[in-house]
């Protein structure tokens, strides 16, 4: 019995008892917060907002981890008699030089910080920087990664963004021409035209803006009509290929014909 009272005794301690309890503590708030925060900022968003506060959200939570760790580690060392007033004071100092010695790093730092509070740049938004353009899977408060369309990652400073084109800050536009057959009457085909973009715009596939603009150019072999569509610029692609999958059916079921090549060969013996 008094084995397990001096065990109990040890336990109870500040320094194990007290750690215990700042460590599950800590876990505990962390937890609460990254739940609390999430409901809080995409509570009632579209989602196209959703979007750009979760890389917000990322940052935060991120931030306000390392600082409870922070907090929790200096109660733990006070807990072991560590003077922990002269511990902050040489931290601050050795900040100071750490911050003169990494000015890259900082800058970088900075400029992240302000992306995001600034929403320049969220995930899934299409850049270009330079010549490469692509998906942003992740940004960080050092570095921003763009997954280009062909798989390849590139990694930019957060200080070097100020180079970057986002594409998702606008609407896309897009300008699609439908070659059609001569023969058949531009009325009819104007009539299936404007009813395919209106069909698309009750079915919420483009936008309120977007509109038949008629007849684009007589080529050798076909009548271009245009459409113009109007869609958000991840979507841009796939409502492409969905309006002319919607172009092709209402042909098709209207009977007009899309002029293609044709090649006929003739044998010699019969010319």
């Amino acid at each position: 019995m008094e084995f397990f009272e001096k065990v109990f005794d040890v336990i109870m301690t500040k320094q194990i008892f007290g750690t215990a309890m700042v460590i599950l503590v800590t876990f505990i708030l962390i937890s609460i917060f990254n739940k609390g925060i999430e409901k809080i900022m995409v509570k009632g968003k579209t989602s196209f907002e959703i979007k750009r506060r979760k890389t917000i959200i990322k940052v935060f939570q991120s931030v306000f981890k390392y600082v409870l760790l922070i907090i929790a580690f200096l109660i733990i060392l006070d807990f072991y008699g560590v003077d922990t007033k002269s511990l902050i004071a040489s931290l601050g100092v050795a900040g100071v030089v750490l911050g003169l010695a990494l000015q890259d790093t900082v800058k970088d730092l900075i400029s992240g910080m302000m992306l995001i509070m600034e929403n320049y740049l969220a995930v899934g938004d299409t850049v270009t920087y330079n010549d490469f353009t692509g998906e942003v899977i992740e940004l960080g408060l050092r570095t921003t990664k763009i997954k280009g369309f062909d798989g390849e990652v590139m990694i930019v400073a957060n200080r070097n963004i100020d180079t970057i084109i986002n594409a998702s800050q606008k609407k896309a536009t897009l300008y699609i021409n439908i070659p059609t057959a001569y023969e058949e009457k531009v009325d009819k085909v104007e009539k299936v035209l404007t009813e395919v973009i209106e069909e698309a715009k009750k079915d919420k596939v483009v936008l309120p803006d977007s509109a038949y603009l008629g007849v684009n150019g007589l080529e050798s072999n076909a009548v271009n009509y245009l459409i113009y569509v109007v869609c958000n610029q991840d979507d841009r692609y796939k409502v492409n290929r969905e309006i002319l999958k919607r172009v092709k059916l209402a042909y098709d079921q209207a009977k007009i014909k899309i002029p293609y090549e044709q090649v006929e060969v003739h044998h010699g013996k019969d010319i």
